[in-house]
């Protein structure tokens, strides 16, 4: 059997295209420069850009000196943040990072005014500005802008909660990672990392599943007064920002970043709710399968049969680009450069965060995948994630940096369309046993995508709700709010006990980026209509595709998709989605009633 260790030897990243180290003289005459530059554009523009006179000509010269600012200060934070991720136990990273932090904040202060005045012009003067050649391609990155209008302070303010930030709101979350990422979990006289632990879940043997989940309970409580008092803090800190912010609800200002209305995501939530059944139809068909009377919180990925062998770096590697080369040639040489250029961090460690992402950086440099790979099949699925997004992220690098980022919920689409891509591929190969087991954990990948996600961002929701009008949360009303959404996905199929009631501390999602989740759900079931639009269309569908990534950020979501051909607020699209994952329950079911035919001598429960 392959070993841990053998399946993520020497996976480790080169930031070199970035900076040689923390000591690299590069990173501060980079950051002297950018607030050389900063100071000299809110001398030369600061009354120019919200004025009856504004031109053309100035506007466009002014977005590419701000975005060129912008782009020489964001690779040193970048660099910071990378280097923090995988080992956040070190104190020189942790300061280094917070040093970084503070230059940024330093360096936003001249450039605050600009995006006021850009939101306050008034629309009469800027409209005939807009199809200008020098301006029309920061049409929407102006237009964006201008969404919050409504809820920008006046520049002083602005400049005080930037000031304020770096020993706020940043600071707790900053806090939040380094607890949860070195807190250490005791198992079988073993000091296990988050990842460890978590990745002992997913063992055959119910008994290692039980003493796991007992472990990451146990480690959870011994931090659970720090981590309840970092929430309540982020919840009241985002309670005081909305209000003076003037945003109606705790989640408006996500909506507003994600370009989405409330009714497009209430329109996915409730389609979400209402297919909850479905997930309880899988699990009982999992819990006879694993022939137990009553399937609990540490049985929900429990493999359905023993696996042999892990899979290893390389044999993923392999996978993953002949999966997307199935798709598209250009798809797999994107990917392809990750593993050949030293673009992916993939070996776990004590003091790494746990989890997995994908690093943007700048549209002139190249991205990063961060993952923690333990050789599971589940792994190879993350890689073909994170690989998804590191494809989108070198497409979208024809853009310039104002266009470059796509908002939330079309950020997922890449990764779980990467994801599909793999699954197809590894089931078409598989036994009748093996193929049952890939549609398994397919599924159990798209309820932890889909209704799990959305009962988080309903628990995110209550907690809002509960710290607005009720005050602080103890460590029990956390406990409550979110066994009560996860169970309602669950209904009668699986028991969350009681030690799942601390499960909410340690996802940094919550902490770092309130409402985030939902745009899982989103991506999920937008990919699982396109794959099955892909699959009916055929080749010319892949040109569309990739057209949409190369757009980054340059359109509105609802503009992006229309380039496939999609209508967001068209409820069957979405129910379409879960007609997909029905499609695949009802395949499982199938499966696992031809694996019983295949072993009559075996008795099932």
């Amino acid at each position: 059997m392959t070993t841990t260790k053998e399946v993520t030897t020497d996976v480790r990243w080169n930031l070199a295209d970035l900076y040689s180290g923390m000591d690299d003289p590069r990173i501060t005459e980079a950051l002297d420069d950018a607030q050389a530059r900063a100071e000299k554009f809110q001398a030369l523009y600061k009354g120019k850009i919200n004025a009856p006179d504004l031109s053309a000509a100035t506007l466009a010269a002014a977005l590419r000196e701000y975005e060129g600012i912008q782009q020489q200060a964001d690779k040193p934070g970048s660099y910071a943040a990378l280097l923090f991720s995988v080992d956040t136990g070190d104190p020189a990273r942790g300061a280094f990072l917070q040093k970084m932090r503070e230059k940024g904040t330093e360096l936003a202060l001249p450039l605050l005014f600009f995006d006021l005045e850009l939101a306050a012009v008034p629309d009469e003067t800027l409209q005939p500005l807009l199809d200008d050649p020098a301006v029309a391609p920061y049409k929407h990155y102006i237009k964006n802008t201008r969404l919050y209008r409504d809820h920008l302070l006046s520049e002083t303010e602005e400049r005080l909660m930037e000031e304020l930030a770096n020993t706020g709101g940043r600071a707790w979350d900053r806090l939040f990672d380094e607890v949860t990422a070195n807190a250490v979990f005791h198992m079988d006289g073993q000091e296990l990392t988050q990842p460890e632990v978590l990745s002992k879940l997913y063992s055959p043997d119910r008994e290692v599943r039980r003493k796991a989940a007992e472990s990451f309970s146990s480690g959870l409580q011994e931090h659970s007064r720090v981590t309840t008092f970092v929430f309540n803090t982020l919840l009241q800190e985002k309670n005081v920002k909305d209000r003076l912010r003037r945003y109606k609800t705790p989640a408006q200002s996500r909506h507003l970043s994600n370009e989405l209305s409330e009714e497009t995501v209430n329109l996915v939530v409730d389609t979400v709710v209402r297919n909850y059944p479905l997930v309880a139809r899988y699990y009982r068909v999992k819990r006879e399968i694993l022939g137990v009377d009553a399937l609990t919180h540490y049985d929900r990925y429990a493999p359905l049969f023993q696996a042999d062998e892990t899979v290893t770096f390389p044999e993923a590697h392999k996978i993953v680009l002949e999966a997307f080369g199935s798709f598209s040639p250009e798809m797999a040489r994107r990917a392809a450069e990750f593993f050949d250029k030293n673009w992916i961090d993939a070996a776990p460690g004590k003091g790494k965060q746990g989890g997995a992402y994908c690093s943007y950086v700048t549209p002139d440099l190249h991205p990063y995948v961060f993952m923690n790979y333990l050789g599971r099949m589940k792994d190879v699925m993350t890689l073909a994630h994170e690989l998804g997004h590191g494809v989108h992220a070198s497409l979208s690098r024809e853009q310039t940096l104002l266009n470059f980022h796509g908002t939330l919920p079309l950020a997922e689409l890449a990764s779980t369309f990467g994801e599909q891509l793999v699954f197809e591929k590894v089931q078409a190969q598989a036994s009748l046993k093996d193929r049952l087991a890939l549609y398994a954990e397919k599924i159990e990948g798209a309820f932890a995508t889909i209704p799990r996600q959305t009962a988080m961002y309903r628990f995110e929701q209550a907690i809002h709700a509960h710290r607005r009008t009720q005050g602080e949360l103890s460590a029990d009303d956390f406990g409550r709010y979110w066994q009560a959404e996860i169970q309602a996905m669950f209904g009668d199929s699986v028991t969350l006990g009681d030690e799942h009631k601390l499960w909410w501390s340690y996802i940094g999602h919550f902490t770092g980026s309130p409402f985030y989740v939902y745009a899982y759900s989103f991506g999920e079931l937008l990919v699982l209509s396109l794959f099955r639009q892909w699959q009916a269309e055929g080749p010319a569908f892949a040109d569309k595709y990739l057209a949409m990534l190369r757009a980054g950020g340059s359109l509105t979501p609802p503009e992006l998709v229309a380039k496939v051909g999609v209508n967001l607020d068209d409820p069957h699209f979405w129910q379409g989605g879960f007609d997909v994952l029905e499609s695949l329950v009802a395949r499982f079911e199938q499966l696992w009633g031809d694996y019983k035919k295949s072993q009559p001598d075996q008795a099932f429960s």
